[in-house]
């Protein structure tokens, strides 16, 4: 994906190979945005599981002013596509008459602010001003466009959704032109309480009407294991320009805690890492031993009979089971939990049911008080209940093994974009 000047056109290019899997097919997509002295391109090479087809070329949006064209093919030979140019799709263009009407002209995926304004062509009559999203694999750009239209409206597109593995939507509501990063974040390990981890993502979303941006990461630590579930994009705003770090349940035992923010700027779900809410945890000495034992476990799903047992610190009392269920921001999943609590009948969320774009359940069992070193827990001693999509735990649900991660995540198939270093 590139933002040109038309003074470079016609484009040529170097593409390298690869060894498709059995059955699938070759493709190449080329689509041009031309928009007086710019030029937007969008090109595609690589393997496809699309069906076969000759040469297309179609024209989306006709001149003079503002026009798209693309081409695609597919094909099953070696090194079948094999198109070096931009030929097709351009030629240049005859002399135009300009009119009396002025346009201010962009083609950026940043801002239009400083955008020109341009004599538009006799046979343009309208100015244009939207926003474009187009999608392809996990890739995504948003693409701010103003230039001159032979009509009114909002209909760049003539209606056009897809141009091979392109998706593309429009948009000329100045409520709904929020873009976002997007997508969620998984990550098990020893130390996440104490080290940092890498929080971005390489997708955007354009928002609907009446819709923030939102980050939110959730932390969870039972001592020899913790959990960071992290998530970014669009959501209704529960509370617009708002940042909050909650710590739910805090030591000695297991830790929860949260951060969350939604705010009403292009990709302000920015955060970088997940020092974010490391760097406002409370740092205590590491508490002596004590006396007690607890099996400790942190799942998507539920925890086995099996679980490690350690040696709980010194100001804990009780062991903890139970389940947290969350949904939303491209999730939905329980988590099981076993560990070390102070406090037989504290909860590790005391009541939470939203934590940023998470609805959050807590499903407890018992806490357990042992007797002698070891503890028993209570077992559930029920089957196995898979949770439907949509569907929310009832509080008395037995959460069992078996139960497994639902995760609808927004980044698809892997990119097939072959990315252009972007002009300012």
């Amino acid at each position: 994906m590139s933002v040109k000047n038309a003074s470079e056109l016609p484009l040529q290019w170097t593409a390298g190979q690869k060894h498709c899997e059995e059955g699938w097919s070759c493709q190449e997509v080329l689509m041009l945005m031309e928009n007086g002295p710019y030029v937007y391109m969008v090109l595609i090479k690589g393997c496809t599981q699309a069906a076969d087809h000759e040469d297309l070329i179609t024209q989306h949006r006709a001149g003079p002013g503002l026009s798209i064209a693309s081409y695609t093919r597919v094909c099953r030979e070696d090194l079948c596509n094999h198109l070096f140019t931009s030929l097709p799709l351009w030629a240049p263009h005859p002399p135009t008459a300009l009119g009396s009407v002025r346009c201010p002209v962009c083609l950026s995926a940043q801002s239009c602010r400083s955008a020109a304004e341009l004599t538009c062509p006799a046979e343009s009559t309208h100015c244009y001003s939207g926003h474009l999203l187009l999608r392809a694999g996990n890739r995504s750009t948003h693409l701010r466009v103003q230039g001159c239209m032979s009509q009114a409206g909002c209909n760049l597109l003539n209606g056009t959704q897809e141009i091979g593995p392109i998706s593309l939507q429009e948009t000329c509501d100045s409520e709904a032109m929020l873009t976002c990063h997007r997508g969620i974040m998984l990550q098990t390990s020893q130390d996440l309480a104490q080290k940092p981890v890498t929080w971005s993502m390489n997708t955007e979303q354009l928002c609907n009407r009446g819709e923030v941006c939102q980050e939110t990461l959730l932390l969870i630590d039972v001592g020899p294991r913790s959990l960071l579930v992290g998530s970014k994009g669009c959501s209704k705003a529960r509370t617009p320009d708002s940042q909050a770090i909650s710590i739910h349940s805090g030591p000695p035992g297991v830790l929860v805690a949260s951060f969350a923010r939604f705010c009403t700027s292009d990709r302000c779900n920015s955060a970088a890492s997940s020092s974010v809410l490391l760097n406002s945890l409370p740092r205590p000495a590491a508490p002596a031993p004590g006396d007690l034992q607890c099996p400790t476990c942190l799942s998507f799903g539920s925890c086995t009979q099996n679980s490690d047992t350690v040696t709980c610190p010194k100001g804990t009392s009780h062991c903890y089971q139970g389940h947290i269920f969350l949904r939303g921001g491209g999730l939905s999943s329980p988590v099981g939990i076993q560990g070390c609590m102070a406090q037989p009948s504290s909860s590790l969320l005391n009541g939470t049911q939203n934590i940023g774009v998470f609805s959050v359940i807590e499903d407890r069992d018992e806490a357990i008080v042992p007797d002698g070193a070891a503890p028993t827990l209570v077992p559930d001693g029920a089957a196995p209940t898979p949770v439907p999509d949509g569907a929310a735990p009832a509080p008395y649900l037995a959460w069992v093994a078996g139960l497994g991660l639902s995760l609808a995540l927004w980044c698809g198939a892997p990119s097939l974009l072959t990315p252009f270093p972007h002009d300012s």
